[in-house]
């Protein structure tokens, strides 16, 4: 009974690790079809959302069994609780990627936001894609000094995001209701997900040290 237990727990890490790497492959996917305006692109990634959403699903049940049949304490037990906490975080960065190219579709052929401030996300996209890619070692390694990373690189997303707001309001800005609309839409979609990112670091770090550290300090 204990084998089947802990081969539950390491398909449940396996797949928390696939998903990161699918939410990974999602976001950049999606900028990129979101900066080029590749409509077959931006179909593809809000297609393939359904693997994640799947996978989320699958982990979750599996997760929920195990709570169920095998009763885990201690370490065990902040695992499986964690894993669905961070299984919902890496099923919205998904949908959050999905958002992007859903805003590329939306507006092909033209771009989605004008080119003054395209530098500034396409900082943001590969920002987000760092996270999501160290999210899938953290996983695997458990390695705090990478959570802490991941919250140095979303504290650099939050500061792209209010630079954009800052953009948006000055007197200079005369684009139409649509474009800032869309402006500021893809601005809050880069940077929660980024915020969910930190959420899944946050949750590995509790599993490693079993304290939780308010969002204010540490982590």
């Amino acid at each position: 009974m204990r084998k089947v237990f802990q081969a539950d727990l390491q398909q449940i890490g396996e797949e928390l690790i696939q998903m990161s790497q699918l939410v990974a492959s999602a976001m950049e996917r999606a900028f990129e079809s979101f900066r080029n305006a590749d409509i077959e692109l931006a179909q593809e990634v809000i297609a393939e959302d359904a693997k994640i959403d799947f996978l989320q699903t699958q982990l979750d049940e599996r997760a929920i069994d195990v709570l169920a049949l095998q009763g885990p304490v201690a370490s065990d037990l902040r695992m499986i609780v964690g894993s669905l906490r961070m299984s919902a975080s890496l099923e919205r960065m998904g949908d959050l990627a999905r958002h992007v190219a859903q805003l590329a579709r939306l507006r092909f052929p033209q771009p989605v936001v004008p080119a003054s401030v395209a530098p500034i996300f396409a900082e943001m996209a590969e920002l987000d894609i760092a996270i999501a890619q160290k999210l899938g070692v953290l996983l695997d390694t458990r390695d705090l000094a990478i959570a802490r990373e991941v919250i140095e690189i979303n504290a650099k997303i939050n500061k792209l995001h209010a630079s954009i707001f800052k953009v948006v309001a000055s007197a200079d800005w005369n684009e139409s209701a649509p474009t800032t609309a869309d402006v500021t839409l893809t601005s809050r979609y880069l940077e929660r997900f980024g915020d969910h990112g930190v959420s899944v670091a946050r949750k590995v770090s509790y599993l490693v040290t079993g304290e939780w550290e308010p969002a204010t300090v540490g982590f």
